[in-house]
């Protein structure tokens, strides 16, 4: 799936991904392909990405929203 992690100020990550753990206001969730639609909103943590050769990065958000639509995620962050 394609993630797109993006602040006011730039866009911290852009490309295909396995998996990603995001902070949600009600608790970490995660998310794979084939996901189902999906608007929420998260609080300050961390994104955990892990990417298609399995390698993991973290990204520190002060909260935000996330969209997951036809296997494109997309995380607007503060």
């Amino acid at each position: 799936m394609h993630l797109e992690i993006i602040t006011p100020e730039t866009k911290l990550f852009s490309g295909e991904v396995e998996a990603i753990k995001l902070p949600g206001t009600d608790g970490s969730f995660g998310i794979l392909d084939n996901h189902a639609p999906l608007i929420a909103s998260l609080k300050k943590g961390t994104v955990k990405v892990t990417d298609t050769k399995k390698q993991v990065e973290n990204f520190e958000i002060n909260g935000g929203v996330v969209e997951v639509l036809n296997n494109k995620v997309v995380v607007l962050a503060n």
